[in-house]
């Protein structure tokens, strides 16, 4: 030991052991309140780029997740009034084939189309999604398909397109209804039907009108069918890339709670000590007294 009586080199090294261990402590104190390794770039500066990039994916990819529900719900709203359409379909046939019996009330069966085709023209024009027409073509562009971001990459996307099978730029149906910018098919089928009379009814089956409606409708649902396979996939897909992810950013930015408590439990009982060291350390000088005696 020297005998320097100025600079106590052993106080200053125990100081110095004892602001390593408060440094410890509070460290270690301060990931055990948060609960987070990494409240700081300093605490792991790769660690918090790796993390932060891996936690916009996961938000990224959880809008994109509720992209799909929503194209989902849109898809099944769609699928439910297609489906009603080609039962109605289904009945005009039925009214047709009750209208080749002799004895049938010809003029009422031909009101009865025209209900039917009057519902039928409502539900291609009033069925929406959040204002938005799902059965006609316009504004929101159903005849070139819906598009939704299904990844996290901007470019990730899904094109819904089963309205090509319906939508169009034909004018307003010649005898009264009221869907605008839906395909030929569907307007030549629309008008047939909607301007039935008693002395018509038989033309619904001769001519193919109806066939090329119907068939639409099918080609409709066929494609609804397609993009709900695909959808459901990317869900899936989804759905374990958001869990994976989450399981990354956790293992770089979640505390390991027991380790941070023995940490903290560590530094602390060293501090202690440290601090009993100090005291010890600065007396150390007094040895010197002796010498002066």
């Amino acid at each position: 030991m020297g005998f320097q009586i100025n600079t106590n080199i052993g106080a200053l090294k125990a100081y110095n052991a004892l602001a390593s261990l408060n440094s410890k402590a509070e460290k270690a104190q301060l990931r055990l309140a948060t609960q987070k390794r990494i409240n700081s770039v300093a605490d792991d500066t790769s660690g918090f780029n790796v993390g932060k990039s891996l936690d916009q994916k996961v938000k990224l990819m959880q809008a994109a997740k509720g992209n799909v529900g929503s194209a989902k719900d849109m898809l099944a709203t769609a699928e439910s009034q297609l489906i009603s359409i080609k039962d109605m379909i289904t009945s005009i046939r039925a009214k047709i084939a009750d209208a080749s019996n002799p004895a049938a009330d010809k003029t009422a069966i031909a009101n009865d189309i025209k209900a039917i085709g009057l519902e039928i023209d409502s539900a291609i024009t009033t069925t929406k999604f959040n204002n938005t027409s799902l059965l006609m073509s316009g504004a929101s562009g159903t005849g070139a398909g819906f598009t939704f971001q299904t990844g996290a990459a901007s470019t990730d996307t899904l094109v819904v397109d089963y309205g090509q099978y319906l939508g169009g730029s034909d004018d307003t149906s010649t005898h009264g209804g009221s869907a605008t910018n839906v395909h030929l098919d569907v307007k030549n089928a629309l008008d047939r039907i909607l301007g039935v009379a008693s002395g018509t009814i038989s033309a619904l089956n001769t001519n193919n009108d109806l066939d090329d409606f119907e068939s639409k409708i099918d080609n409709a649902l066929g494609s609804i069918g397609n993009s709900v396979q695909r959808l459901n996939a990317k869900d899936d897909f989804l759905t374990s890339a958001i869990a994976n992810s989450q399981a990354s950013v956790s293992r770089l930015f979640d505390a390991d709670m027991a380790m941070e408590q023995l940490n903290a439990t560590k530094a602390s009982i060293g501090g202690q000590a440290a601090t009993a060291m100090v005291a010890q350390l600065n007396m150390a000088p007094q040895a010197v007294l002796q010498l002066m005696q």
